[in-house]
């Protein structure tokens, strides 16, 4: 294979279908390595490096694509030349994947193979019409890039064109912490080291341009800039000896977030690294007036009113305004309540114990008067369960337990951080689809697409809609046994997926109920995961959407405790 073949963006989606197709972490890491060393380029390692592991820009440049599911699929159903509701809707359920569909119906329909051909496009042809998109907005220009860039491509490279341009996972069992063990393998460095690196600079491309060229020590972390975010890993999960090593806090029911400030100037970032600030106005105002020298708090942003933090639903309200109303503003007053501090006085300050960053926010909290969380010893275990159902009647999620002597770990779950959380619910579902596994688990169907009943639900024609995915909580015992019966019960196959007869009731537990209009049920799940295989259950008895909308309703209407009565953070506007 000559070098050019290397740089082509078709190399690229291959590399990324061969990594799909292997079976265990560090193959795919060694196939990621060598494909990285492959290529002589720094555009073309910078650019290869970030379309596997942040998308179609850098997750720090606040650029997006913003193309619509449904901008490209009826885009896809133009050029197949099928009908989108008929053909092209029913080929989505059954893949489960808008991406895989349309990878499929150009590789089998005569109409669509006629209208491509792979030009070998270099990944900087791909990246500037990445960049095309970008620029501009209506549907109609939009579509007009996208009919230009798949004339030129094979339908693989469509498929992940298209997951690249989402920014979502590429679905290949490789997230962006196998891309920095790819970094450190490819050019011969620890992996804590290029980790390090990734987090400081917020871009996987510069990252593996800096290991290349042996200029690690060179990064430098610089303020307004996103780096990755500490995340927790559920206390069952660990073993833990001693629990007088941690600190507990409640774990609020908002939004994580990061904040950038100095002086006047503010920047909220999400837990993706996008730039939220846009979106709550008051609290920039609230900083701005803090007079703060330059620092990064870690935190979360929650809806609070009379002393009272509002359920996650209403936050839902004010994500994604560019401008909230007035009305907005002051039906759904948002606040940000710190709990870390990752950089202060032009250091970062990651590799300080949990205790000296704590000392450090509450000395500054006290001097510039910003809400931070309040913090308990815990002297024994017991104690946990008095902190716990605390936080439930605050309404908040449950509990963080922090370890005291614990750096800042960020993107990756240890043993620092544990929640202690207990599910928002459960339903009791029917499977509908079955979604082939990759890596270890290819050759099952180990996805599943679950639904509720609407079979006396007057606005609905079918029987059962989709209410989530699941792909864990089951045991390998489990999994066997659904295999074996979900071959009876195929009604439909396309590809990887099976449509199934209604017959497998699944009882889902989760941790909320989102409204979410693009769906058919116009809800969500939140983190659904299987509870039990209801054997003993048949779809008569699976819940409906009803019985979905009335614990939204409950949950919504919760009776919360006044942060005034035991807070879970300190403000001097509480008392």
């Amino acid at each position: 294979m000559s070098k050019k073949d290397h740089h082509t963006f078709q190399q690229l989606a291959k590399v990324a279908q061969k990594i799909n197709e292997t079976r265990g972490s560090n193959a795919k890491i060694r196939i990621c390595a060598e494909y990285f060393r492959s290529l002589d380029l720094d555009e073309n390692l910078h650019l290869a490096a970030q379309f596997l592991g942040e998308g179609a820009f850098s997750d720090v440049s606040g650029k997006r694509a913003s193309v619509g599911s449904r901008t490209y699929s009826t885009l896809a159903a133009e050029i197949c030349e099928i009908d989108y509701e008929k053909v092209f809707k029913p080929s989505k359920t059954a893949t489960g994947s808008s991406s895989e569909a349309i990878e499929k119906l150009f590789l089998n329909i005569p109409e669509a193979r006629k209208k491509w051909s792979t030009q070998e496009l270099s990944l900087k042809q791909v990246k500037e019409l990445f960049d095309r998109l970008h620029a501009v907005s209506s549907r109609a220009d939009k579509q007009e890039i996208l009919k230009e860039a798949w004339s030129q491509m094979s339908p693989l490279e469509v498929k992940y064109f298209l997951r690249i341009m989402g920014r979502g996972s590429l679905r290949i069992g490789f997230e962006s912490k196998s891309i920095v063990s790819a970094i450190a393998k490819a050019f011969g460095y620890e992996v804590e080291e290029v980790r390090y690196v990734h987090m400081i600079t917020g871009s996987i491309g510069k990252t593996a341009l800096l290991a290349k060229h042996d200029q690690l020590d060179e990064a430098r972390f610089k303020l307004f800039q996103p780096i990755a975010f500490m995340l927790a890993s559920p206390v069952e999960s660990r073993t833990v000896d001693d629990y007088s090593n941690y600190v507990a806090e409640e774990k609020f029911d908002g939004m994580r977030c990061q904040l950038h400030v100095s002086g006047d100037e503010v920047k909220i970032f999400s837990r993706d690294l996008n730039d939220i600030t846009h979106s709550f106005p008051e609290i920039v105002d609230f900083f701005q007036q803090r007079n703060l020298p330059g620092m990064v708090l870690d935190g979360e942003i929650c809806v609070y009113k009379d002393q009272t933090i509002l359920p996650f639903q209403l936050l839902q309200k004010r994500m994604g305004l560019k401008k909230p109303s007035k009305k907005i503003l002051s039906e759904y007053p948002t606040l940000l309540i710190a709990y870390d501090i990752l950089f202060y006085d032009e250091q970062p300050i990651f590799e300080k114990a949990l205790t000296e960053r704590r000392a450090l926010l509450s000395t500054l909290s006290n001097e510039h008067h910003f809400p931070i969380t309040t913090q308990k010893d815990i002297h024994h275990k017991d104690q946990i369960e008095e902190l716990f159902e605390l936080a439930l009647a605050h309404g908040n999620e449950g509990l963080m337990l922090k370890h005291k002597d614990s750096t800042y770990e960020y993107g990756q779950r240890r043993k620092s951080w544990l929640k202690v959380k207990k599910p928002g619910g459960s339903l009791d579902t029917i499977m509908m689809y079955a979604h082939a596994g990759s890596g270890k688990r290819g050759g099952t169907y180990s996805d599943f697409t679950l639904g509720v009943s609407v079979r006396e639900d007057e606005r609905y024609e079918e029987e059962f809609i989709p209410i989530g995915k699941a792909y864990g909580g089951y045991t390998d015992e489990e999994l066997k046994r659904l295999n074996a019966r979900i071959k009876e019960i195929i009604a439909e196959k396309y590809g990887p997926t099976l449509g199934l007869y209604p017959d497998i009731v699944v009882e889902l537990e989760f941790d909320d109920i989102q409204v979410n209009k693009r769906t058919k049920a116009n809800f969500t799940l939140r983190f659904p995961r299987f509870k039990a295989i209801r054997w003993d259950l048949s779809p008569d008895d699976v819940d409906t959407l009803k019985e979905v909308e009335r614990q939204y309703e409950e949950k919504l209407n919760q009776e919360r405790l006044k942060q005034a009565e035991n807070p879970s953070f300190t403000f001097e506007d509480l008392s």
